[in-house]
């Protein structure tokens, strides 16, 4: 099995006041982990690949604790998530595919069994790239108050042979909320959705 090769990890914290509204007696905090890593495919194709969703198991575990301990350490305090990929020009959109699963459940077992599914985004791109991650309530999907997304990229990645990899991590609603549909208070729990 490849060796996850990490070359460099950044981390952003949002505080968001107002979107041109009054501003929020508190602020929406949005997070996002990332790390740069060697894409051991890249420059071939490789039939067998699903291995190494198994490799990336730790590297997401670590990520989410660290995004976490950066929004102030209480996951009782998260209530939005997102994640994704890009993937260097030597690699293919089917790498960046890899994390969904290692990605996401790592975020769910750290925020303590979060329900639903985490939305995630992925793209084939060069240095600089930027990526809109998709974020949804972590344990219903249909709350409208939560729909969001969070640009993410770094200046020097991914080159053609690595992939960045990243998840998000949000506080609350988006600032002046009023979409309607489900409200947070409202999620009943029961698959995800509702």
């Amino acid at each position: 099995m490849p060796e996850v090769l990490l070359r460099k990890r950044a981390l952003i914290i949002e505080e968001i006041f107002h979107e041109g509204g009054p501003p929020a007696t508190v602020p929406l905090r949005r997070g996002a982990a990332m790390v740069v890593i060697h894409n051991p495919f890249a420059g071939r194709y490789v039939e067998e690949i699903a291995h190494f969703m198994k490799d990336l198991e730790p590297l997401g575990i670590e990520m989410a604790r660290h995004l976490l301990a950066a929004l102030g350490g209480d996951a009782k305090a998260i209530q939005g998530y997102g994640k994704g990929a890009i993937v260097g020009a030597a690699g293919e959109l089917e790498h960046g595919a890899l994390w969904h699963a290692p990605g996401g459940y790592a975020m769910r077992e750290v925020l303590g069994g979060a329900k639903a599914i985490v939305p995630s985004t992925k793209k084939v791109g060069g240095p600089g790239t930027r990526l809109d991650v998709p974020v949804t309530h972590i344990d219903a999907s249909y709350v409208r108050s939560h729909f969001d997304a969070m640009e993410i990229g770094i200046a020097d990645a991914p080159k053609a042979d690595e992939m960045l990899l990243v998840l998000v991590m949000t506080t609350g609603a988006r600032i002046h909320n009023r979409a309607g549909g489900l409200k947070a208070a409202d999620i009943k729990g029961e698959d995800g959705l509702r």
